[in-house]
Order: structure tokens, then C-alpha cells, then sequence
């Protein structure tokens, strides 16, 4: 090998220097980032007036500086994976749902304790309040269905299943007056809020509350993975272990599909798995979703965040990466409490851009929330996996188009859970409903009555469209009113396989 020549080495060492430059900035800039945090998070502490109330409050900070400085960290080094490292689940990682023992102990309930994740509110449908108090079948909420099914499982079995909900500061005032009602029946409801974090200018990575009076976008509650750290300092953790419960069954409060599986509850038992996530196919629609992983021989979840750029079509790919995350999860307590009383718990950290107003005639500013989710945890406990579950344990309703299928023909109600109706093959429709449909006040103004739909395969339906009574769709419906003009569906219509125009005229499709 021939010796490197002068200009070769010396541009070795310019290349050295410059390398050791940059770490030297980055680390120092860091370094200043997160001193200026700690004295302003300092600062608000001390506009906290009781003794109490701060020391609950700097306990708070303490964990959302945690949280920032782990972000500085994750920005400075890019936080993204080694894509190398990355294989799709191993057979014993992701376990089909008909493999698990039909063979019950039913017994287990006594065990158990169902949490919601009750802390987001109903604003993406145009809703005041907590989302969970939306009315979504037979004028029941999300709560009220809940309820009816944790109060049929103790009913039934003679057993306590607690329901617990996590709240937000933005969702816990309105909860506590809502659940009053359930007062008297066989359900014991346990409340605690999640952290309330402030939100940080984009620019100067400074805290955007001034102090504990601040306006209430100022704060955020920073996302499900908070439920650790929460559920620990509120003492429920530790009264729901003193009362003899094991499993925690985790799930969104606006998934109607997420009822308690005596299979799966059976099998957390008996395999001794401190952490189970539900687990679905990928389709077209869900590509982005979060999906497990083999990560160098552990199970890991993997969110479209942390994938390298050059990677995010491998990534959306359905025949390698084939199920994507329910966010159903279920957790054993004394593991829960072992890996926060450890700090084991790294989540990865979701820095997720809002603007906020600040006043008349200026212009919006960016800020960060940083939140965590709490399917990323499956890498902390022992014996952790996921359970390849039917869609039917999957039904969100995130939109107006979710909540036409569920308030349809398509599920009858039963002991608060939904159930399909015979009359119904294969997967559930697509259901595409357009920006006229987009609040829950304007849907429920455009169909006032909702369509049988046993037989849809997919209905598109965009513009000024108004559904009489008695509407029936069968297969693919496409509904188009361009600007300007109105077409409204008569009463008893049947439409099968049609694309209805402007005109309203009917076109074989």
C-alpha cells in the first residue's frame, strides 16, 4: 500500500478537526439548551403558591426535563434506527389469536383491571369535551358502552373488574361529572390524571408558559406513554396491586372493538408475559400505522418517525412489515411498577408540531410537544409479544366517516360491546365521507338517518349531499356534488354499484 501523500494527510486531519468541531458545538449547544430549560421550568415552580401543589408539580418538570434532555440528545445523533438491524417479527414474537387455547379460566377476571385512555378531547369531529362522551350507538357515549360492558362482567361472573380512566387536565373536570351518573351500578370507576408538560417554542427551545396561570394551550398532555409515570405517582398502581390485581388490559377510549378477551387473558396468565400487544393486519389504509419489529433478537414497535427517509417505502410495505399496532395492550402491574420505580422505561420520544395563537392581527408561532407512546414500552418487559388479532377488535372512530360504520346495520349492540351481524361477509367497508361531513353536527344534519349497509363494499360521498330516510347501499357507492350545487339521496333509495354526479344522474360503475 503506498504512503499517504502530505496533501492526504492533511486533509485527514482537516477532516478530523472539523468532525471534532461539530461534536464539540453540538454537545456544547446542547449543554446551553438544557441549562436555559432548567432555569425557566425553575422559575415556574416557583409561581406555584401551594407547598403541595409545587411538589407534585416539580415532580412533573423533573420528568418533562428527563424528557427534553433526551430529545436534545435524540436530535443531535438523529432519531432514527439502524435499519440494518431490522427484521420482521420471529413466529414466537407475534402469535396468531387461533393458536391460543380455547380452554379458559374464567377465574382470571379477578385479576384483571380494564384502563381507557380518556385524556383527548372531540375537536378533529368538532366536539366540545372529552371525546370519550360522544354519542355513538343508540345515544350511548364511548363511556357509557364501557361501562355497560365492565358492569356485565362483574354482573355475570361475580367478579370486580375496576374500570380505570386516565385523564388529562383537559378531559378530567367534565369525566368527573359525567361518570356521577354510574353511580349505583356494579362498576367501580377509578380516576387519575396523566402529566401536564408545557409546550416549547420551536425556534428558542424555551418553555412557552410563564407561569402556572399561563393560557391553557400553553400545556399539553404529552401522549399515552405518560400512563407509567402517571398511574405510579397517583397511587393507583400500588392500590391495584394491594387489591390483588395482576393484569392491566390498556386500550383508546374511542376503540369499540377493545372488550375484554377471555383467550388472550387466559394466555397472559398462563405464559407468564408481562406485556401483550394486539396486533392486525396492515391494509392500504393503515400503512403508516406503528408495526412490531425484530430488533438484534428483542420485540420491538416501530413508528414511521424513526425510519430512515430512504426506508419509508420498505417501511409501508404489507408483505414484509404485515400488522400494525391496535395500541390494545395488556401489562402486567408488577412489572409496570418494577421498570418505573427502576427508570428502565426509554420510550421513543414523538416530537409532534402544533401552532399556537397569540393574538389579533400576529402571526401563529410553531411549537414542540414531546410525547411517548405507550406500545413503545414492549421492549421493556420480559417475555413480551404481540397476539395477531381479528379487525373486529380494531374499530376507532376518528372521523365521521368511522362513525357511520359503527351507528350502521352492520354491528348490533350487545352488553355495551358491538357485535357483526351474520348477514355480513368479509372485512368491513371503506367509507370515505368529504370535508361537508367532517364535524359530527354537520354529519348528523346531512344523515339524519343512517343507511343500511350490510352489503357495502366502499362509498365515496364529497360535496353538498343530503341522505333521505331508509337509504340502502350495496357495493361500490360514489356520491360526487361538485361546487355550487346540491344533490340530495330521496327517501327509500337503493343504490348498488352507482356513481351519482351533480345531475344526480346514475351511472353503471
Amino acid at each position: 500500500m503506498a504512503a499517504p501523500t502530505a496533501n492526504s494527510a492533511e486533509d485527514s486531519a482537516r477532516k478530523h478537526n472539523k468532525s471534532q468541531s461539530t461534536f464539540i458545538f453540538e454537545n456544547t449547544t446542547t449543554a446551553v439548551a438544557a441549562a436555559q430549560m432548567r432555569n425557566h421550568l425553575n422559575k415556574l415552580a416557583e409561581t406555584v403558591p401551594e407547598p403541595e401543589m409545587r411538589k407534585q408539580f416539580e415532580t412533573q418538570m423533573d420528568a418533562f426535563f428527563s424528557l427534553f434532555r433526551r430529545y436534545l440528545a435524540d436530535k443531535a445523533k438523529g432519531n432514527t434506527v439502524d435499519w440494518d438491524r431490522i427484521q420482521p417479527p420471529k413466529p414466537e414474537q407475534v402469535i396468531n389469536y387461533d393458536e391460543l387455547p380455547e380452554d379458559i379460566n374464567k377465574d382470571f377476571l379477578s385479576k384483571l383491571a380494564v384502563l381507557k385512555l380518556n385524556g383527548g378531547l372531540g375537536t378533529s369531529m368538532g366536539c366540545v369535551g372529552p371525546k370519550s362522551i360522544i354519542e355513538v350507538r343508540e345515544g350511548q357515549t364511548f363511556l357509557d358502552l364501557a361501562v355497560r360492558q365492565i358492569e356485565y362482567l362483574n354482573d355475570t361472573y361475580n367478579t370486580s373488574v375496576p374500570f380505570v380512566l386516565m385523564n388529562s387536565f383537559n378531559t378530567d373536570s367534565d369525566t368527573q361529572t359525567i361518570i356521577k351518573k354510574y353511580e349505583g351500578h356494579n362498576v367501580e370507576i377509578i380516576t387519575f390524571n396523566q402529566s401536564q408538560y408545557p409546550r416549547v417554542y420551536k425556534d428558542s427551545l424555551l418553555p412557552v408558559p410563564k407561569d402556572i396561570e399561563a393560557p391553557i394551550d400553553s400545556w399539553y398532555p404529552p401522549g399515552h406513554g405518560d400512563l407509567f409515570e402517571s398511574i405510579e405517582n397517583s397511587g393507583v398502581l400500588d392500590e391495584l396491586i394491594k387489591r390483588g390485581k395482576e393484569i392491566l388490559f390498556v386500550s383508546n377510549s374511542d376503540n369499540l372493538g377493545a372488550v375484554v378477551d377471555f383467550r388472550i387473558l387466559n394466555h397472559m396468565v398462563v405464559s407468564k408475559a408481562e406485556y401483550i400487544m394486539e396486533l392486525t393486519d396492515k391494509t392500504r389504509a393503515d400503512v403508516k400505522g406503528g408495526t412490531i419489529i425484530d430488533y438484534d433478537g428483542s420485540v420491538r414497535l416501530l413508528e414511521i418517525a424513526q425510519v430512515p427517509k430512504d426506508h419509508t417505502e420498505e417501511f409501508k410495505s404489507i408483505k414484509k412489515f404485515k400488522y400494525f399496532n391496535t395500541n390494545n395492550l395488556w401489562i402486567n402491574l408488577k412489572a409496570m411498577k418494577r421498570v418505573v420505580e427502576n427508570s428502565e422505561l426509554e420510550l421513543e420520544i414523538i416530537a409532534n408540531g402544533k401552532t399556537i395563537s397569540v393574538g389579533k392581527g400576529e402571526s401563529d408561532i410553531g411549537v414542540l410537544q414531546l410525547e411517548t407512546a405507550v406500545g413503545a414500552a414492549i421492549r421493556h418487559f420480559k417475555g413480551a409479544h404481540g397476539v395477531n388479532v381479528s379487525r373486529r377488535r380494531f374499530l376507532p372512530v376518528k372521523t365521521c366517516s368511522d362513525l357511520l360504520l359503527v351507528k350502521s346495520d352492520l354491528y348490533a349492540l350487545s352488553h355495551g360491546a358491538l357485535e357483526v351481524s351474520p348477514g355480513r361477509f368479509g372485512p368491513a367497508p371503506l367509507i370515505k365521507l368529504g370535508s361537508h361531513f367532517k364535524k359530527v353536527s354537520d354529519f348528523q344534519k346531512r344523515i339524519p338517518y343512517i343507511p343500511k349497509i350490510v352489503e357495502l363494499d366502499h362509498l365515496t360521498i364529497t360535496g353538498n349531499v343530503n341522505l333521505g330516510k331508509g337509504v340502502v347501499l350495496k357495493g361500490t357507492v360514489i356520491v360526487v356534488c361538485s361546487d355550487g350545487q346540491k344533490i340530495d339521496i330521496p327517501n327509500g333509495s337503493i343504490l348498488e354499484n352507482v356513481v351519482i354526479t351533480g345531475n344526480l344522474s346514475i351511472l353503471e360503475h
